[in-house]
Parts: structure tokens; sequence; C-alpha cells
């Protein structure tokens, strides 16, 4: 019978770099799309004839819209960059074989 003797496997394998960085850049991508999301409600509740969040920057109809769309936008700009860093997180840092070599031959 084997003794392991304190063998540890992880110590085989080379320490990946911590990923810090691209955490907190999907932290602060997921914040923007909150914030789109906010901005767009208070655009659509001014709209909707509901009292003013933002004070005399949603006065008026048009600064509404502007409010909406802005909204919009930083919505999608959070969410695509958020996708991006959580995809970057996920791929494996070795070599990976091309996609086509991994099919099943018939």
């Amino acid at each position: 019978m084997k003794q392991s003797d304190g063998f540890n496997a992880r110590r085989l394998r080379p320490r990946e770099p911590g990923n810090w960085r691209l955490r907190f850049a999907a932290a602060l991508a997921a914040l923007f799309a909150a914030g789109g999301v906010l901005l767009a409600m208070a655009g659509a509740a001014a709209l909707l004839g509901r009292p003013s969040a933002l004070g005399n920057l949603n006065d008026s109809p048009a600064g509404s819209a502007v409010l909406v769309v802005a909204g919009l936008l930083l919505l999608w700009f959070g969410v695509a960059l958020w996708r991006m860093f959580r995809r970057r997180l996920r791929r494996p840092g070795d070599l990976s074989m091309s996609r086509h070599l991994m099919k099943k031959r018939k």
C-alpha cells in the first residue's frame, strides 16, 4: 500500500495569476448596467407624469426622452462589457485545441 506522506497534487500545477482586475472590471460593468436601468426608469417615470426624480434635469418631455435613451444605452454598454469580462474570466489559461479537432470522427 502506498503512503502519500504529505503529497499534494496542487503543488505540481503552476499557479495561475490572480484575476482580480477582470473581477473588478466585471463588477464595474454591472454597476454601469444597474445605473442604466435606474436612469431609464427615472426618465420613463417622468414621461408617464410622475414627479421628477432628478430635479430640473427631466422636467420637459424631451429631457425625459433623452434620459430614457441614455439609460438604455448605458444598460446596453454595461451588459456588453460584463459579458465580455465574464467570458475572459471563464476562459482557460492553458493551450486548448481547436474546436474542429475536438469533434468525434465517424
